[in-house]
């Protein structure tokens, strides 16, 4: 079971860097939430073409084209930051 905490990732219906970006969330294992932002006038005007937008609460780690590259690169930093705070 994965340690990271669930993510929310920032979408919208045809949008296929939102499709790769899930794509390559489910093959590397984070939980995560999809959020499409055209349903939430206020997620629209705060993100509009920057999705995909991945967050962690109010913390926005990536945006753009999140391949799995990044994606790694990401995980690998948030467990580091799981283990110093010492958190399950």
């Amino acid at each position: 079971m994965s340690r990271l905490p669930t993510l929310t990732l920032y979408t919208r219906l045809g949008c296929h860097l939102c499709e790769q970006a899930e794509s390559g969330l489910r093959a590397l294992d984070y939980r995560y939430e999809a959020v499409n932002i055209d349903l939430d006038p206020v997620l629209k005007a705060r993100y509009g073409h920057d999705v995909p937008v991945l967050a962690l609460g109010d913390r926005v780690l990536l945006k753009g084209v999140l391949g799995r590259g990044r994606l790694s690169a990401l995980k690998l930093q948030l467990l580091r930051e799981v283990q110093a705070n010492g958190t399950p």
